[in-house]
């Protein structure tokens, strides 16, 4: 195989890993409460950076106040507003309809770059985004979603959590100087710990029963979609220009779809299929536009 065959390979394990974090937050949010789980994922993975720079030789970089402003509301929005708001909206949505609006995450960049910073999308950018917004219709509209109250918050956290993540991207382009990735991920989660600290506070996790597979699924989320996601997504990207590299993002609804039923047993609606499927022709469009 060659080197960009190993690139789309490294890319799409990536996202299968980023796939698991819906699975990872259904379980978490059966268990334990979000800003608590944040607390713990960040604790974990926080450690294994700070070794990871010392190993290649990086050290924090001299920032001035805005950067640290800026990287703080990063933070705030692509770390803990990520997944604060993914395990709420799990409780009240199916994994596998999280999974898929999380695949719009390209088309919501182009949105967000669009509405709030006036950059005029092109004919391609406006046809991923509607197709985003039909795809999130159809799995919100599904038969294996009931069309509650319940059902319908749950599907607008996750967009919100997918708008966080699109406006953190967004702001890391403000960023005045490079910061190599380990260190960025690095200043991710220790922020991402500290802004967490006073949630957790607040929810006095330990005063209620924690159950083992809320545990084991922090785990999880700190090891493989924070810590491998991060060493398979650069190690792929390495080898593949950036429009290919977003190709790789199509994986994502799909490899979500397909854990949600092998891993949590749900039942997948033509409708879920359909959206995915709209969404994936979402990213298709975006990443060939990026070329």
């Amino acid at each position: 195989m060659g080197s960009r065959g190993l690139g789309f390979v490294f890319c799409g394990l990536a996202m299968v890993t980023v796939a698991t974090i819906v699975i990872a937050a259904k379980l978490i949010g059966q268990g334990l409460p979000p800003f608590t789980a944040a607390v713990l994922r960040f604790s974990l993975a926080l450690p294994v950076f700070a070794v990871w720079m010392a190993v290649v030789g990086h050290r924090l970089p001299r920032l001035d106040r805005a950067s640290w402003l800026l990287l703080t509301v990063q933070a705030a929005l692509g770390s803990v507003g990520y997944m604060v708001l993914v395990i709420l909206g799990t409780r009240l949505t199916s994994a596998a309809t999280a999974g898929v609006i999380s695949g719009s995450l390209t088309a919501m960049v182009a949105l967000l770059a669009w509405i709030a910073l006036g950059e005029r999308p092109q004919r391609a950018q406006v046809l991923a985004i509607g197709l985003a917004l039909v795809g999130v219709g159809l799995v919100t509209a599904g038969e294996g979603v009931t069309l509650s109250a319940d059902a319908l918050l749950g599907n607008g956290l996750i967009l919100s959590a997918v708008a966080a993540e699109a406006a953190f991207l967004l702001l890391n382009k403000r960023l005045r100087a490079p910061i190599p990735p380990v260190v960025q991920s690095a200043l991710m989660t220790g922020l991402g710990l500290l802004l967490s600290v006073p949630g957790a506070l607040w929810e006095q996790a330990w005063l209620t029963p924690v159950s083992d597979a809320a545990l084991l699924s922090v785990v999880w989320y700190a090891a493989v979609p924070t810590l491998l996601g991060f060493v398979f997504w650069y190690a792929g990207a390495a080898r593949l220009s950036g429009a290919e590299a977003a190709l790789a993002t199509a994986v994502l609804p799909v490899a979500s779809l397909a854990l949600a039923a092998i891993v949590l047993g749900e039942a997948i609606a033509p409708a879920q299929v359909l959206g995915m499927l709209a969404v994936l022709v979402a990213v298709v469009v975006g990443s060939r536009l990026r070329g």
